[in-house]
């Protein structure tokens, strides 16, 4: 996704605009610190209109001018960090706008043109090379190559197919070879292009819990603060003096956290569109907060650390079994199977054994895999012919696991798992014949990648339906801390729940519709954009790569939204203290004039230095705006180390700051005889 900088004219324009309409109170109020700030200024303004201040006119307007620009630049952080993704937004939804559909009526191929807004979920479409998918389904019959760039960015083509967990497509993606027959699953108006929309544009945004206990802290400042100021006229008067109500407002403004609650909305805005410009969707900030304290990864192994489509290698016949009599009884009970696997034993046994059949007998009854029987096959010619995982296939033949046959099978299953191969027993009525052997591969760095995820305390488990053997080999190779094996999604479920119950933070990387439930039930869910529709939907997050291992991207820009919010407040924090310095002894000096010994920066009169720290409170926030939506950089170290450089670098940062900045400040106010 292409994105503009943040100095473009085609963002800082439209953001200029939209910082006034946020000035509406009824959207202002919802940060409190901005609408107290705005309610000081429209007092003083109110003040001035009606001549109530003992002030000069030109001093107590610079102080109101400068009060409503601090109001403006806040709503200005925000409306920028909006903006962002607005032309992301537009495209998206030009791509929407354009889209058709060949939806299929009656019998055959027959369809009827219609806009993709008329789409119901259930509709059968037909999409052919060149035209773009209509909305998000399942492809039920086909197979094509399609371009996601409109999606994902990336210019590849993907192939999509029916079965297996690659038959997931998004509309708006380009079919650019061969055709296809999508299911539509989205209701209307709620599809991925919609919800991305949304996203992009900040629309759907909701605080999380972090931000909301931010904000508490800062209204608690706040009122502190208003509370403080508000006993102020009263020790005037005590010392036979008073306090200009435009005084005491610059003082409540330079006490009150205004720079962090300036940039707050635009901190949580940016790390959501940081993200998505890294294509991966977030459905909350909760998600992307989360993503920053994981402690364990569970991965789903096929589709997620392997490439998913796993290719028969070889049949392996028990002795007494002819290699025909194996071949005919696999290719019997996969001719039905449309999962990339189904096909891969099909093409073996047609082309090493030289079977010819290709469709099934008249009175063939399928028997679909399940994941809670692990076993596929057919009925067929008075025969039942299965094929599945090695102790599913025992368990369904009561007394055939003591048998000759069956610790011949495992033998050579034991053999085919410990070379990180995936065995499937084949047997007919009860009668074991041998076993196909499916080769899974590895993507690529994902070694490296675990690794990493390994230095960051992560640690990774891999989840599959794999026997021990073939499970343990595979954890090796690809180089995870734990594996568990012949897992039901049950199992997953259970184990989510025991690192959960002992206080860590677990995150899910699936593909698949059996992964929904531990993917849902995970702190941080991230399905593949290459799954099922089921697996997209009960994510919390959807990597729009389908690479797994991009987790400690997700990490670490989880851990740079934290320490972005928490570098700025600490930031904010330390540079009010400074202000302090400025504003209290020009307050004060007349009344008590020991007080004098504060004004360590020697500034030029009371005036100048409440004016001076009242344009340096405005000033910061644009000055931060940059580092607020590109995000504190994150670097892997312990949380002391981390600690230790952020308050050198931000809370030092933050009281060296005031001091330059107001000094140099005042100079010009003094030069420009502005007070």
């Amino acid at each position: 996704m292409t994105t503009n900088s943040i100095f473009s004219a085609e963002l800082i324009l439209p953001a200029t605009g939209d910082a006034f309409k946020k000035l509406d109170p009824r959207q202002l109020v919802r940060n409190p610190i901005l609408f107290t700030t705005a309610v000081v200024a429209l007092l003083l303004t109110v003040l001035l209109a009606i001549g109530g201040e003992s002030l000069s006119t030109p001093f107590q307007a610079q102080l109101i001018v400068w009060l409503w620009l601090t109001v403006l630049f806040g709503t200005f952080a925000e409306a920028l960090a909006e903006g962002r993704g607005r032309a992301q937004a537009a495209s998206l939804r030009a791509t929407k706008s354009e889209l058709q559909a060949k939806r299929l009526i009656g019998v055959g191929d027959a369809y009827e043109m219609l806009g993709a807004a008329r789409l119901a979920r259930g509709d059968v479409v037909l999409v052919e090379t060149g035209d773009l998918i209509p909305g998000d389904g399942a492809v039920i019959e086909g197979v094509a190559s399609v371009n996601e760039a409109t999606i994902t960015g990336e210019s590849a083509p993907v192939i999509r197919e029916a079965g297996g967990d690659r038959s997931a497509v998004t509309a708006g993606t380009r079919v650019i070879s061969d055709r296809i027959k999508v299911r539509v699953t989205q209701e209307p108006g709620q599809g991925f292009l919609d919800r991305m929309i949304a996203l992009v544009e900040g629309a759907e945004r909701q605080k999380t819990p972090n931000e909301i206990a931010l904000t508490i802290l800062l209204v608690g400042l706040t009122v502190i603060f208003l509370i403080a100021v508000a006993t102020i006229p009263g020790f005037a008067s005590y010392a036979g003096g008073a306090v200009p109500v435009a005084i005491l407002a610059a003082l409540l403004i330079t006490l009150i956290p205004t720079t962090i609650a300036a940039l707050l909305s635009a901190i949580g805005i940016a790390g959501m569109d940081r993200l998505v410009r890294f294509n991966v969707l977030a459905k909350s900030g909760r998600a992307v907060e989360a993503a920053g304290d994981i402690d364990v990864l569970l991965l789903d192994k096929t589709g997620t650390i392997t490439i998913g489509d796993r290719q028969a290698g070889a049949f392996h016949r028990l002795t007494g079994v002819g290699a025909d009599t194996l071949a005919t009884a696999v290719l019997l009970a996969s001719l039905a199977d449309e999962t990339p696997e189904g096909r891969s034993i099909v093409a073996l046994a047609q082309g090493k054994y030289a079977i010819r059949t290709s469709v099934l007998p008249a009175d063939a009854e399928v028997i679909p895999f399940t994941a809670q029987t692990r076993i596929s096959g057919v009925r067929t010619l008075g025969s039942l012919i299965q094929k599945g995982a090695v102790d599913a296939v025992l368990r369904a033949h009561r007394g055939v696991g003591q048998t000759p046959a069956a610790a011949e099978l495992r033998r050579i299953t034991d053999e085919i798992a410990r070379a990180g191969q995936t065995p499937l027993a084949v047997a007919r009525d009860g009668r074991l014949l041998g076993v196909i052997a499916l080769k899974d591969v590895i993507k690529a760095g994902v070694r490296e990648r675990f690794a990493e995820l390994r230095r960051l305390g992560i640690r990774t488990v891999m989840i599959t339906g794999d026997n021990p053997l073939t499970a343990a080999a595979i954890a090796a190779e690809a180089g995870v801390d734990d594996f568990l094996a012949e897992a039901t999604p049950e199992d997953k479920l259970a184990l989510i729940r025991k690192e959960q119950q002992g206080g860590r933070l677990v995150a899910m990387c699936g593909d698949g519709t059996n992964d929904a439930p531990a993917l849902a039930q995970s702190d941080v869910g991230v399905a593949m954009n290459t799954g099922t529709q089921a697996a997209r939907e009960a994510g919390n997050m959807v990597d729009l790569d389908s690479d797994p291992t991009k987790l400690i991207e997700i990490v670490g820009l989880g851990k740079q939204l934290l320490m972005t919010r928490g570098a700025l407040t600490t930031f904010s924090v330390a540079n009010d203290v400074a202000k302090y310095f400025a504003i209290i002894p020009a307050m004060f000096v007349a009344l008590y004039p020991g007080l004098g010994v504060l004004n360590v920066m020697q500034l030029a009169s009371p005036e100048s230095a409440i004016l001076s720290a009242i344009i340096f409170n405005a000033l910061i926030i644009p000055c931060l705006v940059p580092l607020a939506l590109r995000g504190v950089t994150y670097k892997p170290m312990g949380a002391g180390p981390l600690l230790a450089r952020n308050l050198a670098i931000y809370g030092l940062g933050g009281l060296v700051a005031p001091f330059l900045g107001i000094k140099l400040i005042d100079l010009a106010v003094t030069g420009l005889h502005l007070a």
